[in-house]
């Protein structure tokens, strides 16, 4: 935290108790969750306080960008990013105001929200989260193949991987998640057992993977959660005919867990409303909403002691599973270090 407190955000603490009231009758959101799902949210928010939601829609990278543009006349309020590196850059950039919050202080782990400044204040905290595990193709491989990350780059499996750009944050996430576990000479390593394992050169999203996997093109993916999820849920028999050819599998269930990148919000360092927008925060961080992250959107909750009927989660996960407590401040902090590792190997 050194590194950030040199922003001096620590002055601008932001002290909010539980009952607050809604003077404030407008909040200006900055939201890089694009899901028709989360207008519910937003709607039953503002049903029970009187308080509007305002949204603009961009991708992370451009809502970062255009805080910095609009400095300290930005009208944003409320930030919500979809990945913990732009969580971490936004909260060393100073972008966010500290807050301190009793409700999601119980609420989220240690683990999924920013490390406390010295007086207390909490930059940002993780509202869902996104488990990144392994599919295969059943006709050639079984669970046992892929039980770890590490072995995606065993030489066996030379030609069989398909995965997106290295580049990517879903990708980068991981790799800075796998960089604390391995320290960097060992994952500088297995960065280079990737590439050679590769079947082509990384391209498309991860449903693109999971399809190709399926179609038998490649042996092995890797994907986030709520993509499978999606197509387990779907109506369209195409799709469910893809997760029937596919096996899928929680890495690193017998060491560290397997890997989460998370969705989180953050109150803006110029709100004009900051008792709002943590009232905001803390909404979305009460088990109907967290249900709701599950059931709209397939993603797993952050908060803790919420139980979940999504099936699709329920049937790939076998209902529960272990995820590494890897603090995601830290994940962020690795990802420069493992930019340049990418470059070194070639991984596109």
């Amino acid at each position: 935290m050194k590194l950030v407190t040199k922003f001096l955000l620590s002055s601008m603490l932001v002290a909010v108790c539980a009952g607050a009231s809604a003077q404030d009758k407008v909040l200006n959101l900055y939201s890089a969750r694009h899901y028709p799902t989360d207008e519910a949210l937003y709607s039953d928010f503002t049903k029970a306080t009187g308080i509007k939601i305002n949204r603009v829609d961009a991708d992370d990278a451009g809502i970062l960008a255009r805080l910095k543009a609009e400095g300290a006349a930005s009208p944003a309020d409320v930030i919500l990013l979809v990945d913990a590196a732009r969580l971490w850059r936004a909260e060393v950039d100073g972008l966010f105001l500290p807050i301190k919050s009793k409700v999601l202080e119980e609420a989220i782990p240690v683990n999924l929200r920013a490390t406390p400044f010295d007086n207390g204040g909490t930059s940002w905290f993780g509202l869902s989260t996104r488990a990144r595990v392994v599919v295969f193709d059943k006709l050639k491989y079984n669970k046992a193949d892929f039980d770890s990350y590490e072995k995606l780059a065993d030489p066996k499996f030379k030609g069989q991987l398909c995965i997106r750009s290295g580049s990517h944050p879903y990708n980068l996430s991981l790799f800075g998640s796998m960089y604390e576990h391995l320290g960097p000479q060992k994952i500088e390593a297995w960065l280079k057992g990737l590439v050679d394992n590769m079947a082509r050169t990384p391209k498309g999203g991860d449903t693109d993977q999971i399809k190709a996997v399926a179609a038998g093109e490649y042996g092995v993916a890797v994907t986030n959660t709520y993509y499978l999820a999606r197509l387990m849920r779907s109506s369209n028999q195409a799709d469910k005919a893809v997760t029937e050819k596919i096996g899928v599998v929680f890495p690193n269930q017998s060491s560290w867990g397997t890997h989460l990148n998370i969705a989180g919000g953050a109150v803006a360092k110029h709100a004009k409303n900051p008792e709002s927008a943590v009232k905001f925060l803390e909404y979305l961080a009460s088990p109907s909403a967290q249900n709701h992250f599950a059931n709209g959107n397939n993603e797993w909750p952050a908060a803790k002691g919420v139980s979940i009927d999504n099936p699709a989660l329920k049937a790939m996960s076998g209902g529960s599973f272990k995820s590494e407590l890897v603090p995601i401040s830290a994940v962020g902090m690795n990802q420069v270090k493992v930019q340049q590792m990418l470059d070194r190997v070639g991984f596109k």
